[in-house]
């Protein structure tokens, strides 16, 4: 097969043509191959090609079941081939991207069933790769020493050299690593506050031999929403630095569950800063021929910073259920952070003076006035009221101050929505109640196409609701005595979907030593990488899988998840972000908590029934069910047609 799929006609429309074929594919070789005939995806497909025509935007609200990963996909390879650059598939989170990669996989379908090479290679967020100064730190550190040591010598042996590498090959993936527990790869992994710049082993890191693997796609490249944003964010600052841009040019964005994009937007759009980070980066300065009042800026903007960061602690107050401070802001605080504005600008001015003399590396003076404008961007935020959020994070090198923009509209529109390309938001849950508004008003979209198709699936006598009459108020006990009943029920087989860690872990605690489950195999997110926990599951017919994360994208067909048991009624938390929402909402109740909280909902519940023959139960746990109507009311209008919610 050449560059195209088909027999290309240069006289007519291509993506007419394209169409064409997709429509041959659904209506004649796949069921040929025994897959069926649906029109739901036939009807997606035909509202596809006019986003691709017209290089517009376009909500796909597609419910589970209507194969839409494959209609985007082949949407996104022929537009690939066409223009001859890459399409990016965003997905939420990493374990999305390897079950979209997988064997069996919807890309190895494509390429089975229609005989095509497929180029599609992983671009993994920088955290989803091992460091190798913090895996040096942690082996020579206090905890699992031995592990870490373990990891080390497994590391390919171009690692150890300081050889010109010859040859040399991407490693150090999370997913390469499923004994370590998240608590033990964070000591090893990559964080924002590691300096690569001036790293001597960043040319062997497996996180750089991962970007110029992926960088010479030529179909596919996929990513996390995560990675993209941090892109769009970097782009401008890392091609001032001489360096290229995380992912190449390319010609289509496909956000898979894209209802979550703002979110991974404003996580991208974050300012971290630490004192320890900016002492250890400034004193890099004196180590050269400086004068003397530089020399004293940098001392002052030293104590200044610790200074501040004494005052912020003192401003911090506890998140039940977060691992995030609230910042309560003080006039005091405030002045401490203009005080630290000012010394920065201060020596901003001395380092033009410097680079004139010519007494600094120029790669270190470099990526010091890069920080500088970075921290100042972010300081800046404080010089009106209503424009930032920030909250404060603990660790044992100290607090760290985290800063975002209130809104991430006006970036979305400059350096995504502008791009004038075809943009494709692909969900099962991307309306809520029949309306786009909510997704597109937190994207800042004016302009878009959509439409939306219902599953195909009969839920009224394949799926069961219940939310169970809860005596007490629905109790921790309580919930956890209804879900052992439902796991001796369905003999495991089940998803326990947890609002926090704090919930799972307790959960966890207490089914360790729980007598009627003994028997039944309980699986945790965060015990080992999500990818193999995920494994283990679908392969273990009888197990448990406990999760917080895995509302969305979990793909689990047959027997082995027959049960989903929501926990709590997934509201967002009370966190800083938030409640920014809650605060900016006429009715915050209506507009922020009741949207998030359906939406969740609908994606937890999708995970249950995934083909034509799969069948069970979906257990919510919220005594407000009983006690307040209108909750119920939201509630039971998300349900799938025909399917009622049972006390039992």
């Amino acid at each position: 097969m050449g560059r195209y799929p088909f027999a290309y006609d240069h006289a007519q429309p291509y993506m007419q043509q394209v169409s064409d074929w997709i429509a041959d594919i659904f209506y004649d070789i796949l069921p040929e191959a025994g897959f069926e005939v649906r029109d739901e995806q036939i009807y997606m497909a035909f509202q596809l090609e006019r986003a691709y025509a017209e290089k517009q935007t376009i909500f796909a609200e597609a419910g589970v079941g209507t194969g839409k990963t494959l209609v985007y996909l082949l949407y996104a390879l022929c537009y690939s081939r066409f223009t001859k650059k890459p399409a990016i598939i965003a997905c939420a989170d990493e374990s999305l991207i390897e079950q979209l990669v997988k064997p069996g996989g919807d890309i190895d379908k494509i390429s089975r069933h229609l005989n095509m090479e497929i180029d599609a290679r992983l671009a993994k967020s920088p955290d989803q790769y091992a460091c190798l100064v913090k895996l040096d730190e942690a082996r020579f550190g206090h905890e699992d020493t031995g592990l870490y040591r373990e990891v080390y010598e497994s590391l390919p042996d171009f690692v150890h050299t300081r050889e010109a590498l010859q040859t040399f090959y991407a490693y150090g993936d999370r997913k390469n690593y499923p004994q370590l527990n998240d608590e033990q790869w964070h000591r090893m992994n990559w964080d924002a506050y590691q300096d690569c710049f001036v790293c001597d082993k960043r040319h062997r890191c497996g996180q750089t031999l991962s970007r110029e693997s992926y960088r010479k796609s030529t179909d596919l490249i996929i990513c996390s929403h995560d990675f993209y944003m941090e892109h769009v964010w970097t782009y401008d600052a890392r091609k001032r630095e001489g360096q290229l841009p995380l992912l190449p040019d390319h010609c289509t964005v496909v956000f898979d569950e894209g209802h979550l994009m703002e979110s991974a937007a404003q996580k991208a759009l974050t300012y971290k800063l630490k004192h320890v980070i900016f002492e250890e980066l400034v004193i890099r300065l004196l180590k050269g021929e400086v004068r003397e009042t530089l020399a004293v800026c940098i001392d002052r903007a030293i104590e200044q910073s610790e200074r501040m960061f004494e005052v912020l602690e003192s401003c911090c107050r506890p998140i039940a259920g977060s691992d995030r401070k609230q910042i309560i802001m003080s006039d005091l605080l405030k002045r401490e952070i203009h005080t630290f504005c000012d010394i920065l600008s201060e020596i901003e001015e001395e380092l033009v003076f410097e680079g004139e003399m010519f007494t600094l590396n120029d790669y270190q003076l470099k990526i010091v006035e890069e920080h500088l404008e970075m921290m100042q961007k972010a300081l800046a935020l404080f010089r009106n009221d209503h424009s930032f959020i920030c909250w404060a994070t603990e660790s044992i090198t100290g607090l760290s101050l985290v800063i975002m923009p209130r809104t991430v509209k006006e970036v979305l529109k400059e350096h995504v929505f502008s791009s004038k390309m075809p943009i494709v938001f692909s969900s099962a849950t991307l309306s809520v109640e029949g309306s786009f508004d909510y997704v597109a008003n937190s994207l800042g979209l004016e302009k878009y196409l959509s439409f939306s198709v219902d599953s195909p699936y009969d839920y009224v006598e394949r799926m069961e609701v219940i939310a169970p009459r809860f005596k007490e108020g629905g109790t921790f006990q309580e919930k956890l005595n209804s879900a052992v009943a439902l796991l001796k029920r369905t003999e495991g087989r089940a998803l326990i979907l947890f609002p926090t860690h704090q919930e799972l872990q307790r959960f966890k605690v207490e089914m360790s030593s729980h007598p009627d489950c003994k028997d039944l195999t309980f699986l945790y997110e965060g015990d080992r990488e999500i990818s193999h926990v995920i494994a283990s599951f679908q392969e273990d017919e009888h197990s448990v899988l406990a999760a917080v994360s895995l509302w969305e994208g979990l793909d689990i067909p047959g027997p082995s998840l027959s049960n989903v048991i929501v926990w709590a009624l997934p509201f967002p938390p009370q966190d800083p972000v938030f409640n920014a929402k809650r605060e900016a909402a006429a009715s915050p109740y209506e507009e922020v908590d009741i949207p998030y909280m359906l939406l969740r909902l609908r994606q937890g519940m999708g995970r249950l029934i995934r083909t034509r023959e799969d069948s069970g139960i979906i257990a919510i746990f919220s005594d407000e069910l009983y006690t307040n109507t209108s909750l119920r009311e939201h509630v039971e209008r998300v349900l799938p047609a025909g399917v009622e919610m049972k006390s039992e």
